[in-house]
């Protein structure tokens, strides 16, 4: 698909039929997402995947209890793949130690902004492009109760799940009633040479 179209096309799907993807295709999703760019090629973070019945169930159970799982979340609990993109700060802190950085104490004060969770929203970004690109919808959201989602699926403390992206064919819904707001425009967000 050509990039504008892509770009035309992204939006947040959170309706989705039960048909499957293919293996194929979400290694490639998960495979454009480690050429996000990284702070020093850093490449902190890691990408849960679950793409199983049980797995998907687990995962549906942390996110929304049983009497939650109905009305607005039912398109998005068919979702047969759901990703949990994770960032992982000591691998920022550990390269930026390296002989080529020379921050050889790893004071975290020296990352005003945290890159690793900016690097991981890149990953994520790519995610989503490639989905649109693979005729797939896509959306990304956050994570209720990260504690059980960690726990149940062993994520190492080093790596803190920023949200979750759930990946399907797309089936017909309702578009976020946000999207009245319309999007803002180049003057509204533009600002040449001085603010």
């Amino acid at each position: 698909m050509e990039f504008q179209n892509v770009i035309a096309k992204r939006r947040m799907v959170r309706n989705f039929t039960d048909q499957p993807i293919p293996p194929a295709t979400v290694d490639r999703i998960l495979r454009n997402a480690t050429h996000a760019p990284s702070a020093g090629f850093s490449q902190g973070w890691g990408f849960l995947v679950l793409d199983t019945p049980k797995d998907l169930d687990r995962f549906w159970r942390h996110q929304w209890p049983d009497d939650q799982r109905s009305g607005p979340h039912t398109g998005i609990i068919r979702a047969p793949v759901v990703i949990v993109p994770c960032s992982n700060k000591h691998a920022y802190l550990d390269r930026y130690a390296e002989q080529d950085k020379g921050w050889t104490d790893r004071d975290e004060q020296r990352w005003p902004v945290p890159y690793w969770h900016i690097d991981a929203g890149f990953a994520s970004m790519l995610m989503l492009l490639t989905a649109v690109d693979e005729h797939l919808g896509a959306v990304f959201f956050g994570l209720h109760f990260l504690d059980g989602v960690r726990e149940t699926f062993g994520i190492p403390d080093a790596f803190t799940p920023i949200g979750a992206i759930a990946l399907g064919h797309p089936a017909p819904d309702t578009p976020s009633p946000s999207l009245e707001r319309g999007r803002r425009g180049l003057d509204d967000v533009v600002h040449r040479g001085n603010w």
